[in-house]
Order: C-alpha cells, then sequence, then structure tokens
C-alpha cells in the first residue's frame, strides 16, 4: 500500500500543538484545519502515531473526501471509495456521522446511506453477500461540512487520552492530552523542578513524568488497528520497538503533586504506580499557600477549581489571591494556571504574561501564563 492520509483529530485550540507533534514524527505536507492535521504517510504512521502522540484525540484514515448535495451523490461517491483495501470481509465496521452547515442535515439517514454503499462496495470487491461483522472493529465516520463529507476509518479504538493508568479519577479530571498540551506549552525542562498544587488524581504530574522522560503516551494501552487483516504486525512491533529505544529512563526528574485531600493524594499516588512511576513523583497533602522552595527555574502548571457554582465561589476567589500571594515572590519560577474565571489575573495580583484560550471539555478556559526572570548563571 502507497501512502495515505491520516487525520489526528484535536480539542479547540491544540490544532496547532498536534501538528508540531506530527512534524517532530518526521511526517511532511501537514495541514491544519480546526479540529484536525491532515498529513500523509506510509501505512505504518497508523503505529506510530498512535503511540507517540501526546495531544490528540484520535488517528484516522481518510478514505475520501467529496461535495454532496443529495443522497444519491453521498451514496454513489461513497460507494467509488476504495473500502476494500482496508476493510475485510469479517470486520465490524459500525457507521457514526455528523453535519454541520450542510444541506443533507439528517445524521441517522447519512448513516444509513453510507453503511449502504459501504457494503454495496465490499460486496464487490470481496465477492460476497452478506456480512456477519464479527471481526475487528473498523468505525467509519461520515462528517459533513458545508456539504463537503469526508469519510474516515478510526484507529485509534479507545480515545488517545486513555493511556491506561488512570482507573481511578476524581470528579472533574483533566483530560490527560490537555495536560500534555499544557506542559509542553511552558516549555519546561525535565531538569528543573515541576510542581502542581491541585494534583488531584495526578494526571499533571504523571503527564509530565511521561515527557520528562520521553515515554510514548501510548506504550501501555491497546489500539484498533492492531485486529486489522492488512496491517502488518512488523509495523507495530517497530514502532514499540523505537519507543523502548527512545525512553530515557534513567532521566532524573524532581516533580510534586500537591492537593488539599488526602484522598486525592493517594489517588494520585495510586495513578503513578500505575503508570511505572512508583518512586519518581512525589505527592503532598497540602494547601497551597504552604508552599515553599529554595530552588529557582522552576516550573508550576496548576488547575484549581474554577468557582463556576455559587457555594463555591467566595472560597475560589480567596484561593486565587492566597496563590498570588504564595507564588508572585517565586521570581525565577514560571507560573501557568487554567481556569475560566474572569478575574483571575485581578485576584491573582498580576497581568499575565501571555494568555491562551483552550478548553477543558465544553469549558472556555484562560491559560495565564507568568514567565520567571532568568537567574543570574
Amino acid at each position: 500500500m502507497t501512502k495515505i492520509k491520516l487525520i489526528a483529530t484535536a480539542a479547540m485550540g491544540l490544532e496547532a500543538i498536534v501538528a508540531k507533534e506530527v512534524r517532530d514524527l518526521g511526517y511532511e505536507n501537514v495541514t491544519v484545519e480546526n479540529g484536525k492535521v491532515i498529513f500523509e504517510a506510509e501505512p505504518s504512521a497508523i503505529a506510530r502515531t498512535n503511540l507517540w502522540l501526546r495531544t490528540a484525540d484520535r488517528v484516522k484514515i481518510l478514505v475520501g473526501e467529496f461535495r454532496v448535495e443529495s443522497f444519491e451523490e453521498l451514496f454513489e461517491q461513497t460507494k467509488a471509495l476504495p473500502w476494500a483495501d482496508f476493510i475485510s470481509e469479517d470486520a465490524e465496521f459500525p457507521v457514526i456521522g455528523r453535519s454541520v452547515k450542510s444541506k443533507l442535515y439528517s445524521v441517522p439517514d447519512c448513516q444509513a446511506i453510507v453503511k449502504k454503499a459501504v457494503v454495496e462496495s465490499l460486496k464487490q470487491s470481496h465477492a460476497v453477500t452478506w456480512f456477519e461483522e464479527k471481526g475487528a472493529l473498523q468505525r467509519i465516520e461520515v462528517a459533513i461540512h458545508k456539504d463537503i463529507a469526508s469519510l474516515t476509518i478510526d484507529t485509534s479504538g479507545t480515545g488517545l487520552h486513555k493511556r491506561g493508568y488512570r482507573y481511578l479519577h476524581n470528579e472533574a479530571p483533566l483530560k490527560e492530552t490537555l495536560a500534555a498540551a499544557m506542559i509542553q506549552l511552558t516549555h519546561w525542562e525535565p531538569n528543573k523542578p515541576f510542581y502542581d498544587p491541585f494534583c488531584g488524581s495526578g494526571t499533571l504530574p504523571i503527564e509530565a513524568a511521561m515527557i520528562g522522560q520521553n515515554i510514548a503516551p501510548g506504550i501501555n494501552r491497546s489500539f484498533a488497528f492492531e485486529e486489522w487483516h492488512w496491517f502488518d504486525k512488523v509495523w507495530y512491533d517497530r514502532a514499540l520497538e523505537e519507543a523502548e529505544d527512545l525512553a530515557k529512563y534513567d532521566q532524573p526528574l524532581h516533580i510534586l503533586g500537591g492537593d488539599i485531600d488526602h484522598k486525592m493524594i493517594e489517588l494520585a499516588n495510586n495513578n503513578a504506580i500505575e503508570a511505572g512511576f512508583p518512586d519518581l513523583i512525589s505527592f503532598k497533602q497540602m494547601q497551597v499557600k504552604d508552599f515553599t522552595t529554595s530552588e529557582e527555574q522552576g516550573v508550576i502548571v496548576g488547575n484549581p477549581p474554577y468557582g463556576e457554582r455559587m457555594n463555591e465561589k467566595r472560597h475560589v476567589e480567596q484561593l486565587y489571591r492566597d496563590m498570588g500571594n504564595t507564588l508572585r515572590p517565586l521570581s525565577t519560577w514560571s507560573v501557568y494556571i487554567i481556569t475560566s474565571h474572569p478575574y483571575f489575573e485581578k485576584l491573582y495580583g498580576a497581568e499575565a504574561t501571555k494568555k491562551r484560550k483552550l478548553y477543558n471539555g465544553n469549558i472556555k478556559t484562560n491559560y495565564f501564563q507568568y514567565w520567571g526572570k532568568r537567574s543570574a548563571r
């Protein structure tokens, strides 16, 4: 099989970060659009990108893209695509869909027509009349935006934020993909201290440890493509071997997670052990106002409560004041805080060096960045 087109999907605001990760893996012809990064690569890239992309949601094969304004056009153009190149005779191939600002707005109808078209295409290619669909999962998506239909097959299975280490979490967990993006935006280096004052179930410290030791985020999980008949197992074995070779397990790290809730500290510790960092990350029950350090050039990354519930608002605003009083004097440390609170800077007591809009789930937030001074060498 020659080169194929792949799509790495991304949460709003993270597309440029995902694109950089794709380029860093050596792939070219990278195009960035809302919610996705499109690139060309050999089929073996399916394994490498699923293993290595820290901030993407999924990796999909782009089977075809075309303008469509009628159900007949959708059927005929879908049927003409090379489905048999990707979908085996026994595969399970459900169809999901979405449609935005398009003439074909009925998603259930679009799904049914695409399913029928794929079946007709596979009947001709495989010379069979019935598909039991008891084999490997190859989920198809029809996405129509402004009358342009994109037909894809999901290679990931479970979303890429599921690293395999967080079996338990707190009520409002930070997605691993967003946590990784927040860390990458700090330009933190593994020889510097890292502190998360609101560690919850430990996502930020664990993602920092994985970045610090260059451990592929997908190393301890499985993917849909592993079961596909045409995907050469050698490609995946090579990708795993590369990931092992590039990991820096002996890289020392100074990572601390703090939380006011002792149950969260216990949970974070358990997740860190599950991730393979039983002794590398320190977790401590403490309030942010109790944090002290004699070290310099550290990085603080936090996802504090946002105060969106009325009964939390006063407590959260006092927390932000305490945070400012404690962290502002650490002049060589850089501080990065994500929150939806509109008056964070005023409460913290300083205007951010830079702000970046990010989405934490469906919540529109700002990522407030306070850059520390460089210490004298």
